[in-house]
């Protein structure tokens, strides 16, 4: 068969049809929510130091955020012995806060019990240092008053501790007698003054006679043979005893 012309021959155009693809990127954009709010993490940062506060816990005053650290340095109570911020539990007294552990007996550092404290010029104190410090002292034995008392003789006493210095006996009917500033019974009273009669040993409160150093009442200043009463210038003295005239010669001479 006779070939064809090569002008005659047809050319072919081969196409290719692209198709156009479409891939969806996610993208994770990290965020912040917090006081109902979102921001990005490096824009949430404390308002006073400026740091980022992350994931670390944080505090709310007036629709700001601070961290921890700060939020306590500028409003939190402080404690009025260390001066420092109270995190946790607080203890309000005298107008005060202060840390639990640092509310305690400003005399002897214990801290209080059931029974409290009291307070002085400011100062809290144990029961037993206030009363120590601050109480009135008995006259007696020199111990704070807490309850009852008798005040006699300027100074304050414990019932039981107003007694007669000499033999703590009670006073009957509240009767005394006072010598340098003490209590005594009338007995003891003279005796401390020299006025019990060296006869009897009861109180000389009228007329007496001294002799011997001593004093008498005049019925009691007797020969301590005879028993006659004497009269002070005419006696004898014998072994510190005085005698009359007679039993003086009759024993001695």
């Amino acid at each position: 068969m006779p070939q064809a012309p090569e002008s005659a021959i047809m050319s072919r155009s081969f196409i290719t049809l692209n198709r156009a693809v479409s891939v969806d990127v996610c993208v994770s954009v990290q965020v912040v929510t917090a006081m109902g709010r979102t921001w990005h993490p490096e824009h949430f940062v404390c308002t006073h130091c400026q740091e980022e506060i992350g994931s670390r816990n944080f505090f709310e005053r007036e629709g700001q955020p601070y961290c921890e650290r700060d939020y306590h340095h500028l409003f939190s109570p402080r404690c009025y012995y260390c001066n420092g911020p109270i995190l946790d539990k607080v203890v309000t007294a005298l107008d005060r806060t202060w840390h639990p552990e640092h509310f305690f007996c400003a005399q002897c550092g214990a801290f209080f019990g059931p029974e409290g404290f009291h307070e002085k010029d400011g100062k809290a104190y144990c029961r037993k240092d206030y009363f120590d410090l601050f109480a009135p002292k008995c006259g007696g034995c020199a111990r704070a008053i807490l309850e009852n008392y008798i005040s006699a003789l300027s100074a304050l006493w414990h019932p039981e501790c107003f007694v007669c210095r000499e033999c703590f006996t009670p006073f009957v009917n509240g009767s005394f007698f006072e010598h340098d500033g003490q209590p005594y019974c009338e007995v003891h009273y003279h005796s401390r003054r020299g006025s019990l009669c060296s006869g009897c040993q009861k109180p000389i409160t009228g007329r007496c006679i001294t002799a011997m150093g001593k004093k008498f009442h005049p019925e009691h200043f007797v020969c301590a043979f005879c028993l006659k009463q004497l009269n002070k210038g005419t006696f004898k003295e014998q072994n510190d005893k005085p005698y009359c005239q007679g039993c003086f010669i009759k024993l001695f001479s």
